[in-house]
């Protein structure tokens, strides 16, 4: 059975973090192997629990990352030594509670207002959100209740230039009931709204559950799309040949359209070494 993030950090919990690694390398900001530079690198720290972010920052970047995500507020100034970045921004907002629900709204607009100010302090461009559960819900009701949440926090992300990327997570495996779990239903939502400043964080491991069709679904929707995550098909796995997706036609197919945002890994390792696994998926991905 494929992990979530609460379920992978719970059964990691209590290991030894690797904070013995020494003093990390500081690089210049630049000094990066040569890659090819179509796709801009990231990964999710949430998968290498017994990593620090300064031991995930001083490998990563000698791998070509340019970005480590999903951090918190306090964690996004622990990347600048190394010339990185938090290129997704953790956000207030739950998976199961989110923009879908009214009585939400007078939690999560403050909250997320407060957070784009931080954002935009510290260099972080993008933040994420999520729609919520359904728990009964009509989708085109949820999809109205999203718009009128989203549209009172837009005016501040548009002010300070920070994207709110709604994930587009599968509901058949991860996240029962999760409500924006179709690319068809974020796309309406990115209509909706009309704002430059929200997009959708489209993961692919997630879609490929939910409706396959990849290639065909990323050129269609491109122009609604700020930001990518990987993951091997099934298990939530290295990318390698042990899974069904190929991804190098993937990213291929993601340069083509001129995409210039990140593409962040997030899949659990398994091997002995994680960090040798995140080194062969970032040579996946650089086409």
């Amino acid at each position: 059975m494929a992990l979530t993030r609460r379920q992978a950090l719970r059964r990691l919990a209590g290991a030894a973090a690797l904070t013995t690694m020494g003093a990390p390398l500081v690089l210049p900001a630049r000094q990066r192997p040569p890659l090819k530079g179509r796709i801009r690198h990231s990964v999710c720290k949430w998968c290498y629990p017994n990593l620090s972010v300064e031991a995930l920052a001083a490998a990563g970047v000698k791998m070509g990352l340019q970005s480590i995500e999903l951090l918190d507020p306090p964690d996004w100034p622990r990347l600048r030594p190394y010339g990185l970045i938090c290129a997704m921004g953790n956000g207030p907002s739950r998976i199961t509670e989110g923009f879908n629900r009214l009585e939400n709204h007078a939690w999560l607009v403050p909250q997320f207002k407060k957070r784009i100010e931080e954002a935009a302090e510290a260099g972080v461009p993008n933040l994420i959100c999520f729609s919520g559960n359904r728990n009964g819900m009509d989708d085109e009701e949820g999809l109205e209740n999203c718009v009128i949440g989203l549209k009172q926090i837009l005016p501040t992300a548009e002010k300070y230039g920070v994207t709110i990327c709604m994930e587009l997570l599968n509901s058949k495996i991860d996240h029962p009931d999760y409500m924006c779990d179709r690319t068809e239903w974020g796309v309406r939502l990115v209509q909706r709204l009309g704002s430059e400043r929200f997009k959708l964080l489209y993961d692919i491991y997630h879609m490929q559950i939910m409706e396959g069709d990849i290639i065909r679904t990323i050129q269609n929707s491109i122009e609604y799309i700020a930001h990518f995550h990987t993951a091997g098909v099934p298990g939530r796995h290295e990318i390698d040949d042990s899974q069904e997706l190929y991804y190098p036609a993937i990213m291929r197919a993601i340069a083509a359209t001129g995409f210039d945002g990140f593409v962040a890994q997030e899949f659990i390792p398994t091997a002995d070494d994680p960090l040798e696994s995140l080194r062969h998926a970032i040579a996946i991905c650089d086409v």
